[in-house]
């Protein structure tokens, strides 16, 4: 990290989906929230959806035209069952996707909880400007992705290079 750059905070959202928890129940949503607010990024919405590719891509579309929502962070339905379609919702809305997250994610998950990191589909992409990370629903998973990729990702400071400092081009044509 480089500290002679200022930090910029982001507007950041956080997309819980599931069948089964609330607000008062979303640890893996809390965890992502209170991380990106320790970091000093404003949290510009949450909310819960179930596992429902309709539901998720219509909260995920309404963000990523959002001014104040420069990030998307969805945690669950990243899984193999038939309710698992997270990536089927979000990944048609990417104009880019960036593979390394998931290659990357995988290989940091695997260090620790094995081979049971096949299983995750974690995606990450840009669509309008806007980069979305679609992750597991535990919260341990959210926090191996925040810690270990997202959080330096989404720092100004970051040196060589960060995800931050490439957004005011992402709309170039």
């Amino acid at each position: 990290m480089n500290t002679d750059r200022a930090f910029l905070p982001l507007g950041i959202a956080v997309l819980t989906v599931s069948d089964t928890r609330s607000l008062a129940h979303d640890v893996s949503g809390q965890t992502l929230a209170d991380r990106l607010l320790a970091a000093g990024h404003r949290l510009a919405d949450r909310c819960i959806v179930p596992d429902d590719i309709y539901q998720i891509r219509a909260v995920v579309s309404a963000w990523i035209v959002a001014p104040e929502v420069q990030v998307i962070l969805t945690t669950g339905g990243t899984g193999v069952t038939g309710r698992d379609g997270t990536p089927e919702a979000v990944s048609v809305l990417f104009d880019k996707t960036l593979d390394g997250f998931g290659e990357v994610f995988r290989a940091v998950s695997f260090q620790e909880i094995g081979t049971s990191t096949l299983q995750s589909r974690a995606v990450a992409g840009v669509a309008n400007g806007t980069y979305l990370f679609c992750l597991p629903g535990s919260s341990g998973a959210c926090r191996t992705a925040w810690d270990g990729l997202i959080a330096a990702q989404l720092d100004y400071r970051t040196r060589p290079c960060n995800l931050a400092e490439l957004m005011p081009r992402l709309l170039e044509r």
